[in-house]
């Protein structure tokens, strides 16, 4: 009897199960399961095509390798083990040096899901942007540079490519810097469409400095407006010089005609008095 309760209270021997999971523990991976998948997390790049040839699949959103079926530890664990990782990822060779700024990028994204994005000054939001367009690179000191040179964010999305060069902007951030702009543009359009603008002239005006406060040269825009003074569209008209732009009265109305317009919202900028901006009111009886 006092046998057979020693050999109960004995602890039970690791099973091959418990060895798998600790061989990937100790290569720096996490498993867990969730709604019928597995999912590998943790230090997965250098690992990334032994995770790919067992069948994951990896996650962009949750930065994850995903497993469906059965339970892929140990299959794992033998693939790992039978291709053992480059010199500085847990092989016991030691590590290259690394950047001062190795894994910013994912500290950087970090703070942004946790504690929101309003807290990141201006130059750690563009930095954030840069990410995306720009590889490898440590984008903190370009963020500041363009900063220095531009002023706000706003002048940096409208700067000309000839302005941009100076900082070896390539095409792929170019269009980037072209996006954001023309987001904003669209959120601060939402404000006064399908809707009266002459009832919030502030957000009108709000409208129309997202629209063309940071141009270059001067444009001659027009809001059309039905005759509940609700904006049908707005179209730019003219661009002209940095200091002048022409107006044609008669493509004004043919315009104006074609859209069934009751009522005209004249508007151009000044960028020689930045960030002046002019509108006028009109009725087309």
């Amino acid at each position: 009897m006092g046998r057979a309760k020693k050999a109960a209270a004995a602890p039970a021997a690791p099973s091959a199960d418990d060895d798998a999971l600790l061989s990937l523990l100790a290569a720096g991976l996490r498993l867990q399961a969730s709604d019928g998948l597995w999912r590998v997390s943790g230090n997965t790049l250098p690992h990334r095509t032994v995770l790919r040839d067992a069948g994951g699949t990896w996650n962009r959103l949750d930065q994850c390798w995903e497993f469906a079926g059965e339970d892929p530890t140990a299959k794992l664990a033998a693939a790992i083990e039978a291709t053992p990782a480059a010199a500085g990822h847990n092989s016991g060779a030691p590590a290259a040096a690394v950047p001062h700024y190795h894994g910013h990028r994912g500290r950087l994204r970090e703070r942004v899901l946790k504690a929101g994005i309003e807290s990141l000054p201006d130059y750690e939001l563009l930095e954030l942007l840069l990410f995306y367009a720009i590889e490898r690179i440590d984008t903190k000191p370009l963020a500041k540079r363009l900063l220095e040179r531009f002023g706000t964010l706003g002048d940096i999305f409208a700067a000309e490519p000839a302005q941009l060069r100076e900082f070896e902007i390539d095409q792929r951030t170019l269009v980037l810097f072209r996006a954001v702009r023309e987001s904003g543009r669209r959120l601060a359009e939402r404000k006064v469409k399908d809707m009266p603008v002459l009832t919030n002239w502030q957000q009108l005006i709000d409208y129309c400095h997202a629209a063309l406060a940071h141009e270059k040269t001067e444009q001659f825009r027009i809001l059309f407006l039905d005759r509940k003074n609700v904006l049908i569209a707005d179209e730019v008209q003219q661009r002209g010089t940095i200091d002048h732009t022409p107006v044609y009265p008669r493509e004004v109305i043919k315009r104006a005609l074609e859209l069934g317009a009751a009522a005209l919202i004249l508007v151009h900028n000044h960028p020689t008095m930045h960030p002046w901006i002019t509108l006028d009111h009109a009725s087309t009886h």
